[in-house]
């Protein structure tokens, strides 16, 4: 049975693992992304595949990364959250480990991830939109990924849906993933428990006592236990994150959307909210055939999943 490495990059972690061709994960791991350092990262990734190689016969290894790929899924060309450009990613590793390395954009190796293991049969067309530090996008249409005609499609998150509005690591002002995802959740946790201090005790006490305490996993905690400031914060990114969805359903159409991504964790609580957001903009809702709305199966194992499938082939 071949056995292929799937290593997941993400702005704050990376996930790695050695995957057999049915998609299940046989050894896992996860470490800090440690820098903006492209070799510094890099080094983490060899350290990973070194050590499965010495236990396990690997025969590829696939990268899922949070950034634009080329459409060679080779380099990396740009990548906001870390401030790479133009970084020969497969080359790197490949002349470290001396396997066969694909490099693709993480929520691409998610959706297909999602789509050939979840598990549930999905539709042939289908959008996965991964929340974690920023927003990523996957497409899978007609049972194969969509990359694009140069390998960038579907980078949902650089949607431009507030003209002027918050500035971007990639530039511009006003994305989708400044307003929609788990930065932008803490960012107005935060300012909520500034504003609304004697009702953000439960948010307050997970942290240090300070609102700029607060971290990503205290805003779940203290919303499924009823504060109220946590609770208006994920309010916020389930209406940004329903009205993205609803322009995304207009434009392509497809049967399922798939949420995955960090922030999926919060499970039911931010899908509810999401549905109904989605729902009250969305263009001839009460006449249209409405796609499905539900949260990843595999989780945040997908991408490390789909990555290493996608490098046997």
């Amino acid at each position: 049975m071949a056995l292929a490495i799937g290593i997941d990059i993400g702005g704050t972690k990376i996930a790695g693992g050695v995957v057999d061709a049915d998609g299940n994960i046989l050894q896992s791991d996860r470490r800090g992304t440690p820098s903006r350092s492209a070799e510094a990262l890099e080094a983490v990734v060899v350290d990973l595949v070194n050590e499965y190689k010495s236990e396990y016969e690997i025969s590829s290894v696939g990268i899922g990364f949070a950034g634009f790929i080329d459409e060679l899924r080779s380099r990396v060309l740009i990548a906001p959250n870390l401030g790479w450009k133009d970084e020969p990613l497969k080359l790197a590793i490949e002349s470290k480990v001396g396997l066969p390395v694909v490099v693709e954009n993480d929520a691409n190796a998610a959706a297909w991830g999602e789509y050939k293991f979840g598990g549930i049969k999905l539709p042939k067309d289908m959008v996965c939109v991964t929340v974690g530090t920023g927003i990523g996008g996957g497409l899978v249409f007609d049972g194969a990924l969509f990359r694009g005609a140069h390998g960038v499609a579907a980078e949902f998150g650089h949607m431009n849906v507030e003209p002027g509005g918050r500035l971007c690591a990639c530039g511009n002002r006003g994305c989708w993933e400044q307003y929609a995802s788990g930065n932008a959740l803490v960012r107005e946790a935060r300012l909520l428990a500034a504003e609304r201090r004697n009702e953000a005790q439960i948010l307050l006490d997970l942290g240090d006592g300070t609102p700029e305490g607060v971290q990503g996993q205290h805003v779940t905690i203290a919303a499924r236990k009823g504060d109220p400031v946590a609770l208006a914060a994920f309010d916020s990114l389930a209406r940004w994150l329903g009205q993205g969805i609803a322009d995304l359903t207009s434009l392509l159409d497809p049967g399922c959307f798939v949420i995955g991504g960090g922030v999926s964790e919060a499970g039911d609580f931010l899908l509810g909210a999401t549905r109904r957001a989605f729902m009250a903009s969305l263009s001839g809702r009460e006449m249209r055939p409405l796609p499905e709305i539900r949260l990843a199966v595999l989780g945040n194992k997908a991408g490390l999943v789909g990555a290493a499938d996608l490098s046997r082939h």
